[in-house]
């Protein structure tokens, strides 16, 4: 069982065992050992007990050789040593191939969920928005007809015109609130209500950017009869510019968000060191990971030295990098904390520099946090691959990682060598 010593080596002679790891999402196969498999304590191995709970699937025979022999068995026999060891070291790669795989997965979830909820919100408001389109069109096309009925002179029409364009002209402005858009509304109500005209035009006027004094105008230049129609073909004009210009406003986020995932993982680029935009790199990584930073309203700030050079690297893994160190900034940050991302260049190298305003790391841990499956996470939450990832990966570049940490301030170094171009 997981916590009980390994008391010796044991060689499967008949049946079915299996491990189950729980790494907090509940008991999960981790291996499993048929008839011929050796498990247990091998020679040079450093396991102390085993890394889940050993189940029976079937009878099971055992053949068992306690801890108190296995020594003089490597010492007088070098053949099953040899054996062994091999044995022990493919173990290892199945091991560490698991563990990889499984922060890997881990990675990957919060990677998922956070894109998911990115593209939600733009992906609701053009469902949204296309359906209220649809109406809009409708009432434009009633509305246009009646206003055909009408005549009007060229002053009218330029007033018309007038209101027209300060619609368009408000298309940026960020969108209300909702007591904002309440508030606007009534008085759209009040100022319709105040010149004598049909206020059934209100909600469709407030859906839109017109302006007072552009009403006004238009109150001024078109004569009561006629200002009915004349508004009811504005407000509908308006409202169906108004509404494509959110649809393309979150088309435009989606497809930002997009291109930023295709930046973090370069999956259309091949695995080869070429010059690598840092600046994009880094952008593209806070992009992936900004709905996590929202999750704990912490602010992630990017400050990148002007004309950064380029250093020479595999791109894809420095984004891998860049996704552990930024997570694991997020992690440690306060509540409406904050994460600074930071990148110049001293000499012929290029230092990026994440920093964290969170508890800092204990000064009893300092010197393993780097060590693989070292975490202080939570279970299901990370097992401690993240930092020894980053370090092998940092290195597999020419380049080199170190930490500074106190309470209220960690900062981790990455320092990478000029591209010569």
């Amino acid at each position: 069982m997981k916590g009980h010593p390994v008391e010796g080596l044991y060689i499967i002679l008949s049946g079915r065992l299996v491990v189950f790891v729980d790494r907090g999402d509940g008991p999960s196969k981790f291996i499993e050992w048929r008839e011929g498999d050796v498990t247990g304590m091998l020679p040079y191995s450093r396991m102390v007990t085993p890394p889940g709970d050993v189940r029976a699937l079937e009878p099971v025979e055992v053949f068992a050789i306690p801890r108190e022999h296995l020594r003089s068995i490597t010492r007088e026999c070098y053949e099953v040593t040899a054996i062994l060891v091999h044995r022990m070291l493919d173990r290892a790669r199945l091991f560490t191939s698991s563990e990889l795989q499984n922060e890997k997965m881990i990675s990957l979830g919060k990677l998922s969920a956070g894109l998911a909820h990115e593209l939600n919100n733009p992906a609701s408001a053009i469902e949204r928005c296309a359906a209220m389109l649809e109406d809009r069109l409708k009432d434009s096309e009633e509305a246009t007809r009646d206003l055909a009925a009408e005549t009007l002179n060229d002053e009218q029409i330029a007033a018309v015109e007038a209101v027209r364009r300060s619609c368009i002209a408000k298309q940026g402005r960020e969108v209300r609130s909702p007591l904002e858009q309440s508030d606007h509304e009534e008085a759209i109500e009040e100022w319709l209500a105040g010149h004598g005209l049909d206020t059934s035009n209100a909600q469709m006027l407030a859906d839109t950017e017109v302006t007072f004094e552009a009403l006004e105008l238009l109150a001024a230049g078109v004569e009561r009869p006629a200002l009915n129609a004349v508004l009811r073909w504005a407000g509908a004009d308006c409202a169906v510019r108004h509404l494509t210009s959110k649809i393309q406003h979150s088309a435009t986020r989606i497809s930002s968000l997009v291109n930023a995932v295709k930046g973090f993982t370069h999956m259309d680029q091949a695995n080869v060191a070429d010059p690598v935009d840092l600046g994009s790199c880094l952008a593209n990584t806070v992009a992936v990971l900004q709905s996590k930073a929202h999750e704990k309203s912490v602010n992630v700030t990017l400050e990148l030295e002007a004309e950064l050079p380029k250093v020479r690297g595999f791109a894809a893994e420095l984004n891998q990098v860049w996704g552990n160190l930024i997570d694991n900034a997020l992690d440690a940050a306060v509540n409406g904390g904050h994460v600074q991302v930071l990148a110049n260049r001293e000499n012929q190298s290029v230092v990026v520099r994440i920093l964290d305003d969170g508890a800092g790391v204990p000064a009893e841990i300092r010197d393993r946090i780097f060590d693989p499956f070292f975490t202080t996470k939570p279970m299901g939450q990370g097992i401690g691959l993240g930092l020894d990832i980053a370090r092998r990966l940092v290195r597999h570049n020419d380049g080199a990682i170190t930490f500074e940490s106190q309470p209220g301030r960690t900062e981790f170094r990455v320092t990478l060598p000029i591209a010569e171009i």
